[in-house]
């Protein structure tokens, strides 16, 4: 009798997490009001031009990506109800757990639900409505040329963004992490994983147009402009970047 109690309990409360899951995914892309976008900078490298990097930013910085949002939701129909607020978060001390390299499903899984127990315990985000958490790393970029993927869990709304801590690169660091914000959105990646070019058509800014190639735009999860069938460049900043139908469906934009 005790262990049944004890499973029923337990029961309850995963049906609990789950249901509070899923109003923050629905509420997220309700778009009834601003979304809370909360962004964590965090010294990716612990070296001394990313701390002093992140401990200069201000939120103006993103203010692009809210200009961006609201421009592509104009063009859906949906200037009124799609802003979002960015906002600076305090300069956290620890990192994010890292996702397993080429890591198998059950280690994925894992990953996942450590990521938002860390996201639980170290980001203080609080407020009506869903709250997004984007964990922003920064990078010395005179210690790496590239930098891994970032990530982003649509449950649990939290982004992992690796970006450089460069001026010059700021405009390309706010296209890298708004394609992870939305993701958490529920925005899927349009372009191939072996080659990193734009799937054709959902990750063509402009699939209609002739010749298709070159394009003059990306589409934001498509991730880079397409320039021939083998060559595409990540585009310089959101003035150089659209989201497409398929994507605007993903988010809520579309019926």
């Amino acid at each position: 009798m005790f262990k049944s109690i004890r499973i029923f309990i337990l029961l309850l409360i995963l049906l609990a997490v789950a249901m509070a899951t899923w109003r923050a995914k629905t509420g997220a892309v309700s778009w009834k009001y601003t979304l809370a976008v909360n962004v964590y900078p965090v010294n990716g490298d612990g070296s001394e031009v990313a701390e002093a990097y992140a401990r200069a930013l201000t939120v103006e910085e993103f203010a692009p990506i809210e200009r961006f949002m609201l421009d592509e939701a104009a063009r859906y129909g949906r200037s009124s109800h799609a802003s979002i607020e960015i906002r600076l978060r305090p300069m956290l001390a620890t990192q994010p757990p890292a996702p397993p390299v080429n890591g198998n499903l059950l280690e994925v899984i894992f990953w996942s639900l450590h990521l938002r127990w860390w996201s639980y315990r170290h980001a203080d985000a609080t407020g009506p409505g869903p709250q997004i958490k984007l964990f922003i790393l920064y990078f010395d970029p005179a210690r790496h040329l590239q930098l891994n993927h970032s990530t982003a869990l649509q449950k649990g709304l939290i982004g992992r963004v690796n970006v450089f801590a460069s001026h010059a690169m700021s405009k390309q660091n706010n296209v890298i992490i708004t394609h992870e914000f939305l993701h958490t959105l529920g925005a899927s990646d349009k372009y191939d994983l072996a080659t990193n070019l734009p799937s054709f058509p959902l990750g063509y800014a402009e699939p209609q147009r002739l010749p298709v190639l070159p394009q003059a735009l990306a589409e934001i999860m498509g991730g880079r402009v397409p320039l021939s069938p083998t060559a595409a460049r990540i585009p310089s900043s959101l003035d150089e970047v659209v989201i497409g139908k398929a994507t605007a469906l993903e988010i809520n934009w579309l019926h």
